[in-house]
Order: C-alpha cells, then structure tokens, then sequence
C-alpha cells in the first residue's frame, strides 16, 4: 500500500470523499472500520465461497484520460477462478471484438469487479489492477469452463488491492431461470407423488 494509503479502504475513500462523508455524517463510522483495519485484502473463505456461485460480473476499467467503462462477463458458476489469496482469473471469451477494456488496461491498469446476487440480495466490489494475458495457453486451458461452448481469447488477471460487501438495502430478488426451472421440477415431481398416494387411498377406501 503507497503511503498515500494508510488504510485499504483509502483506495476508494479519497481525501474528497472523505471531506464530504464529514459534512454528509458518515465518517465516523467509516472511521471505526479504518482503525478496526478496513476492508480485506486477500481472498478468504467468504469471497471463495462467492466466486464459486458467482455466473455473472461487471468489469469496470477507464482510459487515461479518465473515461469509464463497464462490462459484463459471464459463464457457468465458478467461472472467475483464485490463483492465490490476492489474484483471480477468468478466461476472456470472443465477443463483439472491439477491445475497448483491452484498450484501456493497456494505458491504466486499475479495475473494478462488482458482483451482484440479486437471488440472496447480496453484491461485493472489489478494487485492484488487471492486465490481459495473450500468450499462455496452458493457463487459458485451465480457466475455460469444461464443455462450455465459447471461444477463449485471452486470460484477464486481476489482483486485488482491497474489497467490501454491500447491505442487501434496494437489492431487488431474481432468479436464475435454471434455479426456478429446477425448483418447478421438485414441486411437480412431488405433486404427482402426491396424486399417485392420494388414487392409492381414494382405491383403498372405496367400496368393494
């Protein structure tokens, strides 16, 4: 951490963000969390345990001069990969080819990953750097989801610099349509359960 940095959450909380939590009322709280000592840094249990339900996130990167981009990636659960306690991985699939996030991690390398879980009304973001890797196959392999169908093209690598959960508060519930499909399937396997024991006992009780 630069010495502009004295606490993990300072990559967010800048001295103008504070000076308006001040006026706002909020900064005593984030005070605490700051001498408790912030937001983690490293993948624990709770953040593998995330990414290993996590189908669906959103890349943030901006160019030098500033301008933001947000874009999404997904792919089967577990998808977005940990090398360590400090870098995860996903393999980038082919897409619509116009290499804007490419682009500006060429020219500024920091990044963001939001992750939202709107089935348990939960997001986490994480703050960090990324870079893309174009010429290591075997580590390509071994991020591409057995037996997904798309085209990897290359490996984005992001290293963590600090990251923090979100309250549940506007969060609205969906759910995937798998998950509802596959709840819808146990219930309508139950019921004609239920119909078949229903005909034995209505069979049993009729006159002979």
């Amino acid at each position: 951490m630069s010495d502009l940095h004295t606490s993990s959450s300072d990559i967010a909380f800048t001295p103008t963000v504070k000076a308006i939590q001040a006026r706002k009322g909020s900064r005593s709280a984030y005070a605490r969390v700051e001498e408790s000592g912030g937001w983690r840094t490293e993948v624990d249990d709770d953040l593998a345990a995330r990414l290993a339900d996590t189908n669906s996130i959103f890349f943030a990167t901006a160019s030098a001069d500033g301008q933001p981009y947000i874009q999404h990636r997904g792919g089967p659960a577990g998808f977005v990969k940990v090398l360590d306690k400090h870098t995860l991985a996903f393999a980038d699939y082919s897409g619509n080819r116009q290499y804007i996030t490419q682009g500006n991690l060429a020219e500024n390398p920091k990044a963001n990953i939001f992750i939202m879980d709107f089935a348990h009304r939960r997001r986490v973001k994480l703050w960090g750097t990324a870079r893309v890797v174009e010429d290591d196959p075997a580590l390509m392999r071994s991020l591409m989801p057995q037996g997904y169908r798309a085209k990897p093209e290359q490996v984005i690598l992001f290293t963590i610099a600090a990251w923090d959960t979100n309250c549940p508060q506007h969060i609205p519930q969906k759910f995937d349509a798998a998950d509802v499909a596959a709840a819808l399937a146990v219930r309508e396997a139950r019921i004609v359960e239920l119909e078949a024991e229903l005909a034995t006992l209505k069979g049993a009780a009729s006159p002979h």
